[in-house]
């Protein structure tokens, strides 16, 4: 007799639920870009296109089962079902063959991509072991990049069933041309960041 496989469920949002930051960014923060940049069109301030969030599991080539531990838990935090991702080539040095499952990523758009940032700003973040704000780190292209610690600053983690914290990557697409207009926008959307950070 074989043993049931748990999955667990990911809630679906309620039809027609719109997330409260995707009625702020319309409502006040597309017009306070607008103002801040001198542009006349709203196609001309930069968006929120995509999250990316990456949990990189190394552990999972002794034991495969801590693999799907980090794929329900990030489930759980997305509210989408994660993806494993495989090594794309074999690297002998990290003992790493190709097709290898190393980790597992999410890609949130739409509702479901503003939802998760206004948990993330609201919940999460301040749950942080002392929490100063995080360090604006962008890519040159208006895109910003995240590191966490540990995943259990999400309320959605049982510590029980998920014994091991994993450490997060999570980056906020965004049709920024540049850094400065990325920023701007993350700033009008709430992200906290660390006072004095430029």
């Amino acid at each position: 007799m074989t043993a049931k496989k748990e999955t667990k469920t990911v809630k679906k949002a309620p039809e027609g639920y719109v997330p409260h930051l995707q009625v702020l960014y319309k409502d006040k923060v597309l017009p306070a870009l607008l103002k801040e940049m001198g542009v006349k069109s709203p196609m001309a301030a930069p968006k929120l296109t995509k999250i990316v969030i990456n949990i990189g599991v190394k552990e999972a080539r002794e034991d495969i089962k801590v693999m799907d531990i980090a794929k329900n838990d990030l489930s759980a935090i997305a509210g989408q079902a994660a993806q494993v991702r495989r090594a794309k080539k074999s690297i002998s040095n990290f003992k790493l063959r190709e097709g290898m499952p190393i980790g597992v990523r999410v890609t949130l758009r739409g509702a479901k991509m503003y939802e998760f940032m206004e948990r993330f700003i609201n919940i999460a973040a301040p749950r942080i072991r002392d929490f100063q704000g995080f360090n604006p780190s962008f890519d040159g292209r208006g895109n910003l990049n995240l590191g966490i610690k540990e995943h259990y600053i999400f309320p959605e983690i049982d510590v029980e069933k998920s014994p091991k914290a994993y450490g997060m990557n999570i980056t906020f697409v965004t049709t920024a041309n540049d850094d400065k207009s990325g920023r701007l926008l993350m700033d009008f959307m709430g992200m906290p960041f660390r006072k004095n950070a430029k």
